[in-house]
């Protein structure tokens, strides 16, 4: 508000442009400012206002904060896993757990691990594409001298791994896939593979710089050595999975237990499974003695049942069934008659043999 032309006031509008008020138009807002109106809509207007957030067209946030809390609950899962088969394979305590969990682009990652470093790139079978499982150096040559019989006192060490420290690194991050599988498996049956280790981060252009991937940064420690691991998956290769990564999802799929594509599938590989069936026909216990002195050629006398009695069959190292010895064409037979433990299985059994 400012001294008009015409001894007025003028006051700008809400479109920036100046509006000259009148004597009568001023001496009414003044009755209104003295009796409290016009404060009153200025509060009003001043609480209207929008709130503003900068947006970053370069940097797109692709997933919500409830994915990233599912994809933070997951890889807790992985820590936990990992610091159990971690300490029990150094047999020394080690620690690890879930930092944050960060979106950014693939530049500003790389840009962010030491040169050189322990790389590990990672197929992510079946999803597309690969990520990589960055390993802090100090905690990587720690992890080499303890499998060496050492303390763990490689940690001050900055260097490229020779190759034989590189196939320990690899043996380390083959367990550790293993537990990521686990991880991930009320939501994908992930199958994570290792492809290479690298040491020079311009070396693993797995995803173009300006490409969005999901940070997941881990702290780790073993013994008194401590740093960070991260990895580091691609949006694209987590794409196909971004809808199950819900809350919502993930209890259902729990109270729903198993779905009957899960039940198939576990029939199908059951079928297939091999079993081994052992026809007994006879016992006798011997001395420990008498085993040192059998020779080739001696006849071992069996406690067995008389003709015609039944006899028992394992299945699996476990007894099942009764049956009588036989034959059926030119194959030894062994003919079911009486089902010790519940099995499901035919009534006559046959027992290939040479012929």
């Amino acid at each position: 508000m400012r001294p008009g032309h015409n001894g007025g006031m003028a006051m700008k509008n809400s479109a920036g442009t100046s509006e000259v008020l009148s004597q009568s138009e001023i001496d009414q807002l003044l009755a209104a400012i003295s009796s409290g109106e016009a404060a009153a809509e200025s509060a009003d207007a001043h609480t209207d206002r929008r709130k503003i957030r900068i947006y970053d067209f370069k940097r797109q946030d692709k997933l919500s904060k409830d994915q990233i809390r599912i994809l933070s609950n997951i890889h807790e899962i992985f820590a936990r896993l990992t610091t159990t088969s971690l300490s029990a394979q150094l047999r020394s305590l080690a620690q690890i757990h879930v930092a944050s969990v960060d979106q950014l682009t693939f530049e500003e990652f790389t840009r962010s691990i030491p040169n050189p470093t322990t790389l590990a790139i990672v197929q992510m079978d079946p999803l597309k594409g690969s990520a990589i499982l960055e390993i802090d150096p100090a905690v990587s040559f720690s992890i080499i001298d303890r499998l060496f019989g050492g303390r763990g006192e490689g940690g001050k060490l900055a260097r490229e791994l020779t190759d034989i420290e590189r196939s320990v690194v690899e043996g380390i991050v083959v367990r550790m896939l293993g537990n990521l599988r686990e991880a991930w498996a009320t939501v994908v049956d992930l199958r994570p593979r290792l492809e290479q280790i690298e040491s020079n981060p311009q070396f693993v252009q797995i995803v173009p710089h300006s490409e969005m991937v999901i940070l997941i940064t881990m702290e780790i420690r073993v013994g008194d050595v401590e740093g960070m691991m991260n990895l580091c998956i691609p949006y694209l290769t987590l794409e196909a999975v971004v809808g199950k990564l819900s809350s919502q999802y993930l209890y259902s799929s729990v109270r729903r237990g198993g779905t009957s594509e899960d039940i198939a599938g576990l029939t199908s590989r059951l079928s297939e499974t091999e079993l081994d069936v052992v026809a007994e026909v006879g016992k006798q216990g011997l001395s420990f003695r008498e085993i040192l002195n059998l020779r080739s050629g001696d006849v071992i006398r069996l406690k067995q049942a008389g003709v015609g009695d039944s006899l028992v069959l394992r299945i699996g190292g476990r007894t099942k069934f009764r049956y009588r010895p036989g034959v059926v064409g030119n194959r030894i037979a062994a003919q079911l008659v009486e089902r010790l433990e519940r099995i499901e299985g035919t009534e006559l059994l046959e027992l290939a043999a040479a012929e």
